[in-house]
C-alpha cells in the first residue's frame, strides 16, 4: 500500500505517472485510465491519457470505445484534482451525480491519434461535492465537453 503524500502546496510543479495517479484515485489496474499528469493548480489540472488505444481497455465494447466513455476520463481527472488540490475527502468516495450540457464532436475514442488530454476545472465545491466543467481532446481535436456534479461519500472501508 502507497503512503498519501501531500500535493496541496505543490500546484504546477509536479508532474505524475501511471502508478502514482492509481495510488491517489479509487481506480486500479486496467480501471485505472489516465496515464499522466501535465499541469494543475486550485482549479484546474489537465491529464493525458493513452489507454483508450488499447485493445484491454474495459470500457470497450464490440471492438469499439464509443466517446461517452470519455466522462469516465474526465471523472477520474476530476477525482484525481481533488486529491492534489487538498479538496477531496480521502475518507469518502466520489460518485458521478449528474452530467449536463454534454457535447460530442466524435463518435469514439479509439481511433483519435496517440493522446487524449483531459481538462477539467472546478467551479464550486465543498465537502459535500464538487461541479467541473471538463473537455476531452486531441492535440487537434476536441472530442466532447460537458458539466459534472461529483457527490462525496463516506468510506464504507476501514
Amino acid at each position: 500500500m502507497h503512503e498519501q503524500q501531500d500535493f496541496s502546496a505543490r500546484g504546477r510543479a509536479v508532474t505524475l505517472s501511471h502508478d502514482e495517479i492509481c495510488a491517489l484515485i479509487p481506480h486500479a489496474g486496467a480501471m485505472c485510465l489516465l496515464e499522466g499528469v501535465e499541469s494543475w493548480d486550485q482549479q484546474t489540472i489537465l491529464c493525458y491519457a493513452v489507454s483508450h488505444t488499447s485493445d484491454a481497455n474495459p470500457l470497450r465494447w464490440h471492438g469499439g470505445l464509443h466517446a461517452v466513455c470519455g466522462v469516465e476520463y474526465a471523472a477520474q481527472g476530476m477525482a484525481l484534482h481533488a486529491c492534489l488540490s487538498g479538496t477531496g475527502n480521502r475518507s469518502g468516495a466520489g460518485v458521478l451525480a449528474s452530467v449536463r450540457d454534454l457535447r460530442f464532436f466524435a463518435e469514439s475514442l479509439d481511433d483519435c491519434g496517440a493522446r487524449l488530454w483531459i481538462e477539467a476545472r472546478r467551479l464550486t465545491g465543498s465537502e459535500q461535492g464538487f461541479i467541473y466543467d471538463f473537455k476531452v481532446r486531441t492535440a487537434a481535436a476536441l472530442l466532447l465537453s460537458g458539466r459534472a456534479a461529483i457527490m462525496v461519500t463516506e468510506s464504507s472501508g476501514p
